[in-house]
């Protein structure tokens, strides 16, 4: 495997310029890259631009620090492709970046924990805030980013799920026999109404349901308007499956250790206020995409309340068979279980269903 030196060799790496001159003299430069598997036009990812690479700076001269970041920006897969991007900021491939747990189930369980309860948050301000608090007061959801040789310091997630489909649904029988294009996590919420997965990112979705390898797929509106999934997938069904979190800013935790502590200030507050620009993002862009599909052909229908909660409830126990598997490896599952959707509500979140029965 390519060493991160042989990697990164070629590329433009300077997005501070040159300091010169006696004050930039007493400066210390730090050369820190920060990548992602998608394009900066995600909501999730947009933000490791714009908030933590673009202000870094700022913040460290305004708090008269006598440091300073290099970047190296590499974005949308030009390190690494989706499915490594917990890989690529463990093994210090990129000292930093977009960490999907949804990719990860086994190793980043706790922060997949949206996936087995879903429909229960209606807001992503209660999504993104329940996950934070969790990663923020739970010792078992710092030691599982630790375990990965990673440190966290802000979520990012997402709007509800929806159906975008190359035909009609209706009825919830209208998805027996399709196959749905998406990530491995969704698996046990298709199923159980009769489609299948085909594994998938998004950035290879488009063509996949273009060529006829699936005939639609599950996803938020902000990710797959950006990538014009409706232009291949024309019929949109408004699930809204709730907001959800599905990993975050993730920074390789040997190199965190050997930054300066004002360095490492500054890196731990603009990630919480990545967090809070990503949920900003997709409130801002929900109901313009929307609005946009309609307007660029598709066609958009609501799913009736009595299909979500049919199908929230041919869900099965998904929350009782994950906290049991977890547990029969060792993670605290119940009692964090328990306690997120304890969080949830004091968020404001009104569960679909009780995922805390029978645990």
């Amino acid at each position: 495997m390519l060493t991160r030196r042989q990697t990164l060799a070629g590329m433009i790496s300077a997005t501070v310029p040159a300091m010169i001159g006696s004050r930039a003299a007493s400066q210390e430069v730090i050369n820190l890259t920060m990548s992602s598997s998608h394009p900066t036009t995600i909501a999730w990812v947009g933000p490791l631009k714009t908030i933590i690479v673009d202000r870094s700076n700022e913040l460290l001269e305004e708090r008269g620090s006598n440091y300073r970041i290099n970047w190296t920006e590499a974005f949308g897969g030009s390190l690494y492709g989706f499915q490594d991007t917990m890989e690529a900021v463990t093994q210090q491939l990129t000292d930093m970046g977009w960490v999907g747990s949804l990719w990860e189930p086994s190793s980043l369980p706790l922060q997949n924990v949206d996936f087995v309860t879903p429909f229960s948050t209606q807001t992503v301000d209660q999504a993104f805030n329940a996950m934070n608090r969790m990663n923020d007061e739970q010792q078992a959801y710092k030691d599982e980013w630790a375990a990965q040789n990673i440190i966290s310091f802000g979520c990012c997630g997402s709007d509800g799920y929806h159906l975008f489909t190359k035909r009609p649904i209706e009825s919830l029988s209208d998805l027996e026999g399709l196959k749905l294009v998406g990530v491995p996590t969704i698996a046990p919420w298709i199923e159980p109404v009769g489609a299948t997965l085909v594994t998938s990112g998004l950035p290879a979705m488009y063509g996949q349901i273009q060529t006829g390898v699936g005939d639609g797929t599950m996803l938020i509106g902000t990710g797959a308007y950006p990538l014009k999934l409706h232009e291949v997938a024309p019929f949109v069904t408004r699930v809204d499956t709730g907001p959800l979190s599905f990993g975050g800013f993730g920074i390789n935790l040997d190199t965190y250790n050997s930054l300066p502590e004002d360095v490492q200030q500054v890196l731990a507050e603009l990630g919480r206020e990545y967090s809070h620009e990503n949920a900003r993002q997709i409130n801002e862009r929900e109901a313009i995409f929307f609005e946009n599909f309609v307007k660029e052909g598709a066609t958009v229908t609501d799913m009736p309340q009595e299909q979500r909660v049919e199908w929230a409830d041919r869900l099965g126990d998904l929350a009782k068979l994950w906290v049991e598997e977890q547990e029969a490896r060792g993670v605290p599952a119940r009692e964090m279980l328990i306690r997120y959707i304890e969080v949830q509500k004091e968020e404001g979140a009104q569960p679909l269903r009780d995922w805390t029965q029978g645990l």
